[in-house]
């Protein structure tokens, strides 16, 4: 292994023979830099010529005769070791500043690293105060510590690669859609629809209404909102496409800063014509859920990694069993039994006819051994107006589907949609709602078939899959009260 001094040696002979050969070629003829990424740089098996790369630095280490840098641009967990010359040193060239360095790719001498980056030059773009940065060189910072500073948080180890896998799973689930005959509609994020039952909703108005009185005249000519599903404009895609799927911003006007919820969030929806069968829907949802969590792993390892060593130690080897095994189901009845069975007391008693709380999903997912529940079939008038009676007698119920996993409860929700006209009509009668939705009524008129679909949310989605506690540290601006980005 070379020390400082044979480092030193070698980039002084690198630079020597720059010079020289670069004086007898002419300017036009010379090659210029070729820009690389650090994740490039440090996967390549052999040396190359001349390189430029950018980045941050994450730490400065001056010896007497070496100086050593190590640069990320977040590409990588891992960053790319630069060796320079001492003269290259200045004092805007600490941790955290921006710089450019351009030098040659060479095999390293160390066994943790395949290459590393003579430097013949290191340019800083952008210096940065080490005292009033709020990220400090060698310290570990909690995850509530650094969600103080949403606009900086992303320059931190955990929450870069948080967002490197956040990337990775949205092109995961994009593919599995794509792979398996889905196509993608863009589903309006300002409505008239309020998809009865999903939640509170944010009521849009322009600066000029606000001011006005309740007898305004409203932008669109009727109340809007933010939506809160996109799934029956989805309904109405299903209707010429058999398989569809949104996947984009939705919002709910829920008072809560709990760790389970958040105003904005990300939810991928899904709605598959020709199918009379929960089955099917739940399916998709597993299979949705392995080939997404199997790609994430694949090809962001060291950044899950981090989040199953440091974050949730136990996660990993809880996930590769989910991974392997078929999801369990249980009725709705059966979950309310098991629950009334249960030697531990729950703040909300359970009883048939009641919605299951966050505390019983739980508990059900530890009765059935800690792997994702599928609970099917529940209360007729728990659920919203669109999904399918059972017709199953005195406790009448609905084909819907909740899927429960360890540590979060809820994950995805489905059902199958009433596509009979007259047991719709009747129902939205019943609820006052007729009038408004008589476009959706229009849908079971013309070519209706049996259909059915479900959402996920992708936060909670990250959330379970790299154990993370707070909702809210899996998105890349949390929302707070003392955030200068509300």
């Amino acid at each position: 292994m070379l020390g400082a001094r044979g480092v030193l040696r070698a980039l002084r002979y690198c630079s020597s023979s720059s010079s020289s050969s670069s004086s007898s070629v002419p300017r036009e003829q010379r090659v210029p830099a070729v820009r690389l990424r650090v994740r490039e740089a440090l996967g390549a098996r052999e040396a190359a010529g001349e390189v430029k790369v950018q980045g941050w630095v994450r730490s400065v280490r001056s010896q007497k005769e070496v100086l050593f840098l190590h640069i990320n641009d977040g590409s990588s967990l891992e960053s790319l070791q630069v060796v320079a010359d001492p003269s290259l040193q200045n004092r805007d060239l600490t941790f955290g500043s921006a710089v450019e360095v351009q030098g040659k790719l060479v095999k390293s001498p160390h066994k943790m690293q395949n290459v590393e980056l003579q430097a013949g030059a290191i340019r800083v773009v952008g210096p940065c105060d080490t005292l009033s940065f709020p990220l400090k060189l060698k310290e570990r910072h909690p995850l509530e510590y650094i969600r103080q500073f949403p606009h900086l948080r992303c320059r931190s180890n955990v929450l870069g690669a948080l967002l490197r896998i956040r990337s990775e799973a949205t092109a995961a689930i994009h593919s599995f859609f794509q792979d398996n005959g889905f196509v993608h509609i863009h589903t309006p994020i300002i409505t008239s629809n309020d998809c009865e039952g999903a939640g509170e909703l944010f009521q849009i108005e322009t600066s000029h209404e606000a001011k006005e009185s309740a007898e305004k005249n409203h932008f669109f000519g009727v109340p809007t909102f933010l939506t809160v599903s996109g799934q029956l404009h989805l309904e109405a895609m299903a209707g010429a496409f058999t398989r569809v799927f949104t996947f984009g911003p939705t919002f709910r006007a829920e008072n809560s800063q709990s760790r389970r919820h958040l105003a904005e969030f990300y939810m991928v929806e899904a709605e598959l014509s020709f199918t009379e069968s929960l089955q099917d829907i739940m399916q998709v949802m597993e299979d949705l859920f392995k080939t997404a969590t199997s790609s994430v792993f694949s090809k962001c390892p060291r950044d899950v990694e981090l989040f199953h060593k440091y974050v949730a130690p136990a996660q990993k080897g809880r996930l590769e069993q989910v991974l392997k095994n078929k999801f369990v189901t249980i009725s709705y009845n059966e979950a309310v039994e098991i629950l009334k069975q249960a030697p531990q007391t729950f703040t909300f008693k359970p009883e048939w006819g009641c919605d299951l709380q966050t505390e019983h999903e739980k508990y059900l997912v530890k009765h059935c051994g800690e792997v994702p529940v599928f609970v099917i079939n529940y209360p007729y008038d728990l659920k919203p107006f669109y999904m399918r009676d059972n017709e199953d007698g005195p406790q009448r119920t609905v084909a819907a589907v909740d899927l429960l996993v360890p540590g979060i409860g809820e994950l995805c929700g489905g059902s199958l949609r009433e596509e009979r006209l007259p047991f719709l009509e009747s129902r939205l009668q019943r609820l006052g709602l007729g009038d408004a939705y008589q476009w959706y009524l229009d849908l079971r008129k013309f070519g209706s078939v049996p259909h059915g679909g479900f959402g996920m949310g992708f936060e909670r989605y990250l959330q379970y899959i790299l154990g993370v506690d707070n909702i809210k540290d899996v998105i890349p601006f949390p929302r707070f009260p003392h955030s200068c980005l509300l």
